[in-house]
Order: structure tokens, then sequence, then C-alpha cells
């Protein structure tokens, strides 16, 4: 692409004649005689960062390097090293992909780019499809442009001039976002070599910065996600700082696909979901195991904490809707029926029905906190392109419950929550887990003085647990504050599945009231809260956390007696049934097979024992273990054997 004469694009600003005093995060400061570029700073700083230097931050604004400091500023250099560097080097790399394509595909046109988890995309319009070779051809022209170190900057160009300019190009795409751009927000393109892109930036000081790369694949994606607009590409990439961290990420994805809970599902004959029921489960009697074991000890759990279970219907009358809010601010998601000349809608949540479980019969202070509980089938109309095996569905069901308690108890039950669920995830093979407290956001009901103390209160727990959180500023509830707790499974992904929410909204709009200590009526403080979350995505997190071997409390056939000939069926099938009377899941292959073929087919079950019965092992009353990973055991009593499985197993399991 060519621009028009530079000299119509407007400047950076004129900064007038000035001495910067620029605080750095250490707390040391530095004076400048004249305005200083970012650049400058870094390079003030010492010639390391300079060169490591992508970015910075200004007054708490990302910018680019020749970002001019004209007054006295808080300024970090953001590095590779920093969360903000990378985000910085994967904008980039998107920008290069597009310049790329448009080297090698001039009749392309460039649509959007962003920076998503690990890596990035960008949309294009073109009149065939790429293939798998244009991806590969693509790459190299990258590697090709960064390796020229273009340098890349910052310009900006009045709307209308920007339009046209953009439109005498070819690019209708980015004409039509322009007009999308707020008004009080300049027009801002970026230029590397012949080529000039719409950004808000910032970006990396040159191409030659961007060293590690590669591009993923291609998938369809609507103009600005409308299904009436035009289906264009969309070409996946990642970017790293260094080959060693991408090596490490494309690994981890190689150990991902392997451990994909929907071929596994397969594998281990546990579920599958079909067209005729689309975001729905199919639990085979080997999954629904799983599911069992999973609820059963929730619920045990639960009760043992002072939860009370309910069950809620799945449909209501369209009026309970109305008066909780989800038909005006939810109804697209909901599944609706009619019947009678009334409106009803699927449930998609659970609070509204434990409200009115609530609200039966007069409560007092003395009854709070009132801990209610529900295995609630849920039903959202997700869109179909978001559906993703057991992970994400239209029908689930939540390990819901609702503290409905005094505003001064908030805390405690916060506190008592947080050990809860430590315990739980601990039991399920979590241990490391990542808490994030979101606070007031600007849309909200309820006085200030009320988010004071509830966010203090869901704070004070935190800290009070000993727990190392990240402040999520303005990301709360419209009714409340609320705490995010994500899990790191044994890839190192993030899976979010617990909350705790404060509601000052609900109860009151659905007339919920005790009776306190002073004889008045007061609305009570509802806490919603969820640990496992859906328990069809939880199945599938611990399905490719564990790759399918499961521990022995939760896999659905805990072993399985093979016997090595005929001779062995009658005790082969006595040792099956008094391991069966113990308590243990157990299945038996008396097949005439040859023992090595039965082996080879159970160890792709990933079951934790194998006992191998033959004729030394009838004689003697023992068996040969084998267990899961082929290690072999030896031979042992029956007692002995009962004894190893019980000491696997989790207390009450």
């Amino acid at each position: 692409m060519t621009l028009p004469d530079s000299r119509r694009f407007l400047p950076r600003g004129a900064p007038q004649e000035s001495m910067p005093i620029v605080r750095l995060p250490d707390g040391a400061t530095r004076e400048f005689q004249a305005p200083v570029t970012v650049a400058d700073v870094a390079a003030a700083i010492g010639p390391g960062l300079a060169k490591a230097a992508l970015a910075g931050r200004v007054g708490g604004r990302l910018v680019d390097l020749s970002h001019v400091i004209d007054a006295d500023s808080d300024v970090a250099i953001v590095t590779a090293k920093d969360a903000e560097g990378l985000e910085v080097l994967r904008h980039s790399t998107a920008h290069l992909l597009a310049y790329a394509v448009k080297e090698l595909f001039p009749d392309a046109q460039v649509t959007i780019g962003p920076v998503i988890e690990n890596g990035f995309y960008y949309d294009f319009s073109y009149k065939r499809p790429f293939t798998p070779e244009d991806l590969k051809a693509i790459e190299t022209r990258m590697a090709e442009l960064a390796a020229r170190d273009f340098p890349v900057t910052r310009e900006e160009l009045p709307r209308d001039e920007a339009v046209a300019f953009f439109k005498s190009i070819g690019e209708v795409y980015k004409a039509e976002i322009i007009s999308s751009i707020p008004s009080n927000e300049p027009i801002s393109l970026y230029r590397e070599g012949d080529f000039v892109d719409l950004c808000r930036g910032p970006h990396v000081p040159s191409t030659g910065k961007l060293k590690t790369f590669k591009l993923m694949k291609v998938a369809g994606a609507y103009w600005r996600g409308d299904s009436n607009n035009e289906m264009l590409q969309r070409i996946y990439g990642t970017a790293w700082a260094s080959r060693a961290d991408q090596d490490a990420y494309l690994h981890m994805l190689e150990e991902a696909e392997k451990r994909d809970h929907r071929r596994l599902g397969r594998q281990l004959d546990l579920f599958h979901v079909q067209d005729e029921a689309p975001g729905m489960v199919f639990w085979h009697p080997h999954g629904w195991t799983v599911w069992q074991q999973v609820e059963q000890y929730m619920r045990r759990t639960l009760s043992a904490n002072g939860y009370r279970e309910v069950r809620t219907p799945q449909v209501m009358d369209r009026a309970l809707w109305e008066k909780s809010g989800h038909w005006e601010n939810y109804r697209e998601h909901m599944f609706t029926t009619a019947s009678e000349n009334r409106d009803y809608a699927v449930k998609p949540m659970n609070c509204p029905g434990h409200v009115q479980i609530f609200n039966q019969g007069l409560k007092s202070y003395r009854d709070l906190p009132l801990r209610l509980a529900e295995f609630g089938a849920c039903h959202r109309n997700e869109p179909s392109g978001a559906l993703h095996g057991i992970m994400r569905v239209r029908a689930f069901t939540q390990d819901d419950a609702h503290i409905f308690c005094r505003e001064d108890q908030v805390q405690a039950e916060a506190l008592r929550f947080i050990e809860l669920l430590q315990k739980i995830y601990e039991d399920f093979g979590f241990r490391e887990i990542l808490v994030k407290l979101s606070t007031r956001p600007e849309k909200r009901i309820g006085a200030d003085e009320a988010w004071d103390r509830a966010e203090q209160a869901l704070s004070a727990a935190l800290d009070a647990k000993g727990l190392a959180w990240e402040l999520n500023p303005g990301e709360g509830a419209f009714y409340g504050p609320k705490i995010e707790f994500s899990l790191k499974d044994s890839l190192g992904r993030v899976w979010q599945c617990g909350t705790l929410q404060l509601d000052f909204s609900l109860p009151g709009r659905l007339g919920a009231e005790y009776v306190d200590e002073d004889n008045t009526r007061k609305v009570p403080v509802m806490l919603h809260r969820a640990i496992l979350g859906s328990l069809e995505r939880f199945i599938g997190i611990l399905i490719e956390h564990y790759a399918g071997a499961l521990p022995l409390w939760l896999c659905p056939v805990q072993a399985v007696v093979l016997n090595i000939s005929e001779g062995q069926l009658g005790y082969a099938s006595e040792v099956t049934a008094r391991l069966r009377s113990a308590g243990f899941r157990v299945d038996s292959d008396l097949r005439n097979e040859t023992i090595n073929l039965k082996i080879r087919e159970h160890s792709l079950r990933k079951l934790p024992y194998q006992v191998i019965v033959g004729e030394k092992e009838a004689v003697a009353g023992k068996v040969a273990v084998r267990a899961r990973g082929g290690e072999n055991l030896g031979q042992m009593s029956l007692e002995e054997f009962e004894a190893r499985l019980g000491a696997e197993l989790p207390a009450g399991a």
C-alpha cells in the first residue's frame, strides 16, 4: 500500500519545552532537560533495557516507544518478560501476518486482527479458501519481512481523509471500521515497509523484534460476528518471546490433543453427543458411573458442611423471570414454551427457585445463614458454533447453592466457603488455585457504603486464608462483588470453575425477608456459590487433567479380572464376586483369547489394576496384579489386594 504524502498526517503533538521528571517503578526518578520519548528513557536507564524495550506505560497507559513525555510522569518500560510486552509482540505479529498476506495475495482485503489467549488472529476477505500450502508461504514471507527490520511508526490522519485513503486502496472493511470509532478518538495508522494498517496500537518499534511465531490454522468467521454478513477467513497464529516458550506451548498443544476429552470419551466409552440433541450429553454406563462418583462425593461433602439439598422445577412462568430480571436481560439465552395461554421458560439458572423456597414461611434471624444446595439441571440456548464436547453445552447440571444470610455474616460465610472449596479441589487432585476479586462496575445498584462493606468482607476472607489474589476492578456483577476461583491443570491450563457472588438485588426483587433481632423485617443478603460449576464441564476437565487415567475412586471400573485359560474360569468368577461384594467396581474378561491380547486391550481402558489368575494363582488362592502403566506387582492374596485398593480410596469414597 502507498500512503498519501506523509506531510498530510497530523503530528503526534508538538510538545512545549519542558523539563519532565520521570518516576520509575522502583521509586527512582530521572529529570530530563527537554521532552523525551519512552525509548529515550529506556536508553538513559541502560543499553540492555533499551535493546529489550518493546513499549512503555506512561501514567498507566500503554504506549509506543516513540511516545513523547513532556510532563512529569510515572513511566515503566515494557519488555517481552512482561505480560503486556507479550501482548504487544502478538499484536504486532498479527499486523506482520496481514503484511505478508497482502504481499502474496494483493486482492485480499484485511479486516481485524486482535490478540487472543496464547496468540492472535487476522480475518481476511479473499476469493478462494487459503490452503495449508498458503499458510506455509505466508509464514515464510512473515519471517522474511521480520528479518528486514522495518521501522514500525505511528501516524494520525483526519477521519474523513483516513476513510478516503482506505477506500482509495480498496480496503472497504477498514473504511467501515473507522465509522465505528468514537468521534473523540484519533484515527491512528501504523506503517511498516510498504504496508499501512488501521490500529490503536501500541506496537513494537520494528519488525526485527518479531522472531518467534507460527501460523496454526484457518477457520471461517462472519464479518462482525453476524451470520448475515460475508464469511471471512480467519488465520490463527501464536507468537512468543523465545523459541523455548513456543516449543513448550506447541508441546502442550500436542499433549492437549492426546488428552482431548471428546477423543477419550469415545475411547473409554464414557459419553457421546449427536446432532439430534445439540449441546446435550448421552452418558454411557461407564461415564454415568464417573458422574455418580462426583455427584455423590459432593452431596456427602455439602451435607457435612451445613447445606440442605433442594429441588426446584425445570419450567417456571414468565412472570417469575420478569420479576428476577432474567426475561429482560437474558431472554435470548433461554428456551421458552407455552401452555394454556401462559408463557414459560426452562430455567437457565437455579437462583429464583431457591428464593421461592426461602419465601415459604417467615424466617427469623436465628434461621440464618440458610444454605440451600441443588444439583440443578439448567438449559441455556448457547450458539451452536460455541458448543464443545461436554465442556460447552446447552443442558448442564450445576453444583449450585445459595446462602441467605445477614450482611454481618458475609465474611464468615465467605471464609467457610473458601475452606470448603480448597478441600474439594484438593480431593479431586487440583492444588494450584488462582483467585480474582471483581469489584464494583460503573453501572450498579446499591449505595457505595454497602459496596465498601461487601468488598472489604470478601477481601478480608481471602486474606484470612492467606491466598494470593488478583484485583479485577470494575468486573463485578451489577448487584455485588464476586470472587472467581480458577484451577490450573496438569498441562498448566487455567479453568475458571468456582465462584462466590454477593447479591444485594435478587432477594428484594423476589420478596425475600426475615425478621431481625429488633423485630423489623429486613432483606437477606444472598451469596450465589458454585465449586465445580457445570458437572459436565468439570468431568471434561478431570478427563483431560488425568489423560483419562482417573484416580481409583473415580474410575468406572477399578479392576478387571483376567483368566489365562479355561481352567481358571471358576476361580476368576469367584475372585470377581468377592471383590464386588467388598464394594469395588470390578469387571471380568473370561474370553478364550491369549492373556497378552487381553492385557493390551484393557491397558487402553486405562484401568487402575488388572488381576490375572492362572493355574498357580488358582492353586495358591492368590492373584497376580498389574498396575496401570504396566508395573508388575507380583502375586498377593485377595486380602492384600483388597487392602491395597482400600488404602487408595479417600475417606468416605
